[in-house]
């Protein structure tokens, strides 16, 4: 039985912020955002304008068309899309039936599509013309039955497949009155990338997605009322990742901001994007910062306007937190969620941000570092161990897997798996993953540690380690590193520069160098990927 320890997040935000939740559904939150924003632009794609009272009638259109189709409460509706309109109006359309979407990436093929599709018993999906074919060849393993198609002519589909717009066009009667419950109801199955293995389908509520987003703007905005009317979020970080929906697309309406739609991430859009719209934030992943911070000149393209630039997903170097901010005079807030609750923590301007550190709990949440053998006895300040959090972000469970369900909620705790500390002042820390642990001779070494140090080095774009086998010490460390273009760096060079910043068994007994780096679909690098390379390279 875990014990209620201090939190001295709390003496920050006392009397400055408070712990009071957004309450209501989905739809609750659209239509006040529609009533406070009504004729201001909610969404800019490809230079067509939504506003936000188009927003809530093209949603409640939708939802409209998806009752006749027949789906109705707790059913399961697929999102299989890029940034874009279509997405924001299928999202907040299937929710407003009680329906669930269902968060598909559209990069997803094979066994991985199929599995999502089956383990939701997905009937309907909304895709992206792109995704059309690759969907259409597993579709009779699944038990779909009907896709709509974004950016596509009738021309070319099956005869039960049709167009978003058509589809949404055939409106005839209003969508019916539903009684949402935003605690108890879902809202989406927001699948996991797998990291772990196979990936889950987690349950998040109405009051999961919603809860949060009022206080995370609190920490990280310090005056919205302030921010101008016709406001500009970039939105490339992408919607069907939990960190894209909730700080990109709920955040954005729920200040009234116009979200710019970025359906790929390619730097020099989004450089020139930056200096022609002057956007007042942008959320992005490490490796977006990282494209920012080597583009040539990148000085010269506005960055210094963007009043809030925040990050998630994996966290950003050290080096580059503080080099971004000399160069445009803006920090990265850097924060912490996952797909089965999101977010956790935030830096704040109350305190300022500290590099390396995902920021402090939300003054709604519970946090505390638990010993990683038994996970019910807290470390002390300072010491490694597990993190687990308990507030009104955290999932239900995961879909269709109980057992699953059982060992990552106990007692109301989410046990998220990374390894994590905290300071004396209630910031957090994440050292690794639980499972990306590397053992080295009985000796813990986190990827993440070897990581940072290679990161300071200056020919170093991007690097990973991973421990791999080693018939005396159990596993070494390993590291796969991308160079600066042109760089003469060699092996040598960086094994002796981790050996003054290491300890020895910490240092990496091979360095493999290469052009790119695996990364998901929000930009993540996929440690899991060269791992699996080596466990198949050793059985080979």
């Amino acid at each position: 039985m875990l014990h209620a320890l201090p939190k001295p997040w709390l003496s920050v935000y006392k009397g400055r912020i408070s712990d009071r939740t957004i309450e209501g559904s989905l739809t609750d939150f659209l239509k006040e955002a529609a009533r406070k924003y009504r004729e201001r632009v909610a969404l800019t794609f490809q230079g067509q304008e939504t506003t936000y009272a188009e927003l809530l009638q093209l949603s409640e259109r939708f939802a409209a068309v998806l009752a006749t189709a027949g789906v109705k409460k707790g059913d399961r509706v697929a999102l299989m899309l890029p940034n874009c309109p279509e997405y924001v109006i299928g999202f907040f359309g299937i929710v407003r039936l009680g329906a669930v979407a269902v968060q598909v990436n559209p990069n997803y093929v094979g066994g991985e599509l199929k599995h999502i599709l089956n383990n939701s018993r997905i009937k309907m999906l909304i895709l992206h013309q792109t995704a059309y074919l690759k969907v259409k060849e597993v579709q009779a393993q699944t038990l779909l039955e009907n896709i709509l198609v974004v950016g596509s002519s009738e021309r070319g589909l099956k005869e039960t497949d049709t167009t978003f717009d058509s589809f949404i066009a055939s409106a005839s009667r209003p969508a019916p009155e539903v009684q949402i419950n935003p605690t108890e109801d879902l809202a989406s199955l927001q699948y996991t990338g797998g990291t772990t293995g196979v990936s889950k389908g987690t349950m998040l509520t109405h009051r999961n997605l919603v809860a949060t987003i009022q206080q995370t703007i609190d920490l990280v905005v310090e005056d919205s009322d302030a921010l101008p009317a016709d406001g500009k979020v970039v939105a490339v970080a992408p919607l069907f990742h939990i960190f894209g929906l909730t700080m990109v697309m709920l955040k954005s309406i729920r200040l009234g901001l116009n979200q710019l739609l970025v359906a790929r991430f390619q730097v020099d859009e989004l450089m020139e994007l930056i200096k022609r719209e002057r956007p007042v934030m942008l959320a992005g992943v490490a490796t977006l910062y990282i494209a920012l911070h080597r583009y040539p000149n990148m000085e010269e393209y506005g960055l210094d306007s963007v009043l809030l630039y925040t990050s998630g997903g994996a966290s950003v170097p050290v080096s580059l937190l503080h080099s971004f901010e000399r160069r445009t005079g803006r920090a990265i807030y850097e924060g912490y969620g996952l797909s089965e609750g999101a977010p956790v923590s935030f830096n704040t301007y109350l305190a300022g941000p500290r590099g390396g550190s995902i920021g402090m709990p939300l003054p709604s949440t519970d946090v505390q570092i638990v010993d990683v053998e038994t996970g019910e006895n807290a470390v002390p300040i300072g010491e490694s161990g597990e993190l687990i959090v308990k507030g009104p972000q955290v999932m239900k469970g995961y879909w269709n897997m109980p057992e699953e369900t059982v060992v990552a909620l106990r007692s109301g705790w989410l046990y998220t798996g990374d390894i994590a500390r905290m300071d004396e002042d209630g910031f957090l820390y994440i050292v690794d993953r639980k499972k990306d642990m590397i053992n080295v001779s009985g000796y813990k070494v986190y990827p993440r540690e070897v990581e940072e140090v290679l990161y300071q080095h200056p020919e170093v774009v991007e690097a990973i380690a991973i421990g791999t086998p080693d018939e005396y010490k159990g596993e070494v460390v390993k590291v796969f590193v991308v160079k600066k273009q042109g760089s003469t760096a060699t092996e040598e060079e960086l094994v002796e520069y981790c050996k003054e910043n290491l300890a020895p068994y910490k240092v990496p007994k091979e360095t493999e160098f290469r052009d790119e780096l695996p990364k998901s679909a929000v930009g993540k690098l996929l440690r899991r990927k060269l791992a699996e390379e080596e466990c198949e390279k050793a059985e080979g």
